[in-house]
């Protein structure tokens, strides 16, 4: 089942502001394996077909560097095809050297942790088949374990690492946010998601069509933590793709109705989150 196409909402596209546009080209095309679509002075579109950008960097005229206990990302997560193409992946970290922040066994994924030069977060991960997910009533299991590393490698086909796959997908998003109990508004009520896990409480995971989670959510920064600065590295916007106009525009509604701001301009609407979290609504 394909929880990234129609009828769902999900993120197809992560906008990145970083240091060193070059330094990160190198990072994203040699480290996780991303072909260069286009590039300008100061921006490159970066893509695993070849067609589909699934993450910009960009690189602002004044920049700093990442600021620490704000809200903003904490990581984007690029989905494999499969649990083959995870192990390629892990034999071509081990064979650069390249330092992993983790490694986890979430029960329905399997997932790799790491940063790029400007410590914005990125997963990797394999999804386990939906048909083995637990739920209870309408909650999601997940957890966090020790990923079987031998057991993933022994999948491996044999065949060279080659960058990413080009059915490779922007699976979802976490983000850090100041609280919770507006943002589960703006997200649910608003932009049409549905809380599938509670974490601790501080962590809310959310989807539609009962996905795992296409965004996820945490306090982790602290209660109250700020925005970050607008020429801080990270974050710049990310995408939500809807299924029709009508549904789009039903969001707008519904984000209006609780209070929050949306922009339309050349027919593309942009909002942000209650923690500062700009999001761009496209079809």
């Amino acid at each position: 089942m394909n929880f990234h196409r129609e009828p769902n909402v999900f993120v197809s596209h992560v906008h990145l502001k970083v240091a060193d546009l070059q330094r990160s080209i190198e990072f994203y095309q040699q480290v996780i394996g991303f072909q260069l679509l286009e590039q300008t002075k100061n921006k490159a579109s970066l893509s695993a077909d070849g067609k589909t950008v699934l993450v910009t960097i960009e690189q602002p005229e004044t920049i700093h560097s990442k600021q620490l206990r704000t809200t903003g990302l904490y990581h984007f997560a690029l989905l494999l095809p499969s649990r083959s193409d995870l192990a390629k992946v892990i034999e071509h970290f081990i064979k650069i050297g390249y330092p992993l922040q983790g490694a986890s066994d979430h029960l329905v994924s399997e997932a790799l942790y790491l940063a790029d030069p400007d410590g914005n977060g990125i997963e990797i991960y394999a999804d386990r088949p939906s048909s083995t997910w637990e739920w209870n009533n309408e909650e999601v299991v997940m957890s966090t374990e020790r990923l079987d590393i031998e057991s993933i490698l022994a999948e491996g086909d044999g065949k060279p690492w080659a960058g990413l796959p080009s059915d490779t997908l922007m699976g979802h998003i976490h983000l850090h946010v100041s609280e919770l109990h507006k943002i589960e508004e703006f997200y649910c009520k608003g932009l049409g998601f549905n809380v599938v896990t509670r974490y601790g409480g501080q962590a809310l995971f959310i989807s539609t069509g009962r996905y795992h989670h296409h965004i996820g959510l945490n306090t982790w920064n602290g209660i109250g933590a700020p925005a970050p600065s607008e020429n801080s590295v990270g974050l710049k916007h990310f995408t939500l793709v809807y299924p029709n106009e009508e549904a789009r525009i039903s969001a707008v509604a519904n984000l209006e109705k609780i209070g929050a701001v949306v922009t339309q301009e050349h027919g593309k609407y942009s909002t942000a989150d209650p923690s500062g979290n700009p999001i761009l609504l496209s079809l």
